[in-house]
């Protein structure tokens, strides 16, 4: 079964009423699941993220072995591709579970390296604004009559340009311009911003012409929980660079 599917329900306006109430019971658990995961990992995240900014030891241990970085950046890059290609595990619990507690842990711990080369202040900024960006996103794209599910294929567009300009800029050089920087951490979290409406979206069903499949709660939150750490790394680095400007 995939992971996508088109609503007609919602294009089309019919259904019986045991129907749409099943359906609807069936979605708000699911929302409610994926909301619950989300919080967990999240939680994780920050946790991990406290203990590098207070505890200088861990980031000096953190910064004296590198291996440790190399091993979860392959350890999250394995966990992330079996939780998005291979369709039968990530529906299959405990082992869903597993490798998502795996996953966020490793990305927590780039998390909290990656913020212990800023101030604490500069984090705990960061880390509001996007609670704020995140919040408004989420109710904007509840509320919205627009329908972002149909921008997939231009977001992946986007995507792939955006990745490419990086990879060039980095091959010559330019990363260490501080405006660059700004500009182009800018467009991360305005990307990924994008992104987070699309997967809300995704999630919530109902008037939108695609949606998810319920029993894809483990991808769903996997998609939230990128979107937004993906939005703290680039607005971290935006308020790094002005501050170092």
């Amino acid at each position: 079964m995939s992971s996508y599917k088109y609503d007609d329900n919602a294009e089309l306006g019919h259904g019986f009423g045991e129907f749409q109430f099943s359906e609807k019971t069936i979605r708000l658990g699911f929302i409610r699941k994926v909301y619950a995961i989300l919080s967990i990992q999240l939680l994780i995240s920050v946790g991990f993220i406290a203990l590098f900014c207070y505890q200088k030891d861990v980031a000096e241990f953190s910064r004296a072995n590198p291996g440790m970085m190399i091993g979860t950046m392959v350890v999250t890059f394995v966990a992330v591709i079996v939780l998005a290609c291979c369709e039968g595990v990530r529906r299959r619990a405990p082992w869903n579970f597993v490798i998502l507690a795996v996953f966020t842990l490793c990305e927590s711990w780039m998390l909290g390296s990656i913020a212990s080369f800023y101030t604490a202040n500069e984090v705990l900024l960061a880390v509001g604004i996007v609670a704020a960006i995140t919040l408004a996103l989420t109710l904007f794209a509840m509320q919205t009559k627009y329908d972002f599910t149909t921008m997939g294929g231009m977001l992946l567009v986007m995507l792939v340009v955006f990745v490419l300009f990086g990879i060039i800029a980095g091959i010559a050089g330019a990363r260490g311009n501080n405006v660059l920087n700004i500009v182009y951490a800018s467009l991360g979290a305005l990307l990924f911003g994008f992104y987070l409406v699309f997967d809300t979206q995704l999630m919530l069903g109902g008037k939108h012409k695609y949606s998810i499949s319920p029993e894809e709660y483990i991808f769903a939150a996997l998609n939230l929980y990128l979107d937004i750490i993906n939005m703290f790394i680039y607005i971290l680095s935006i308020i790094g660079s002005a501050n170092r400007s």
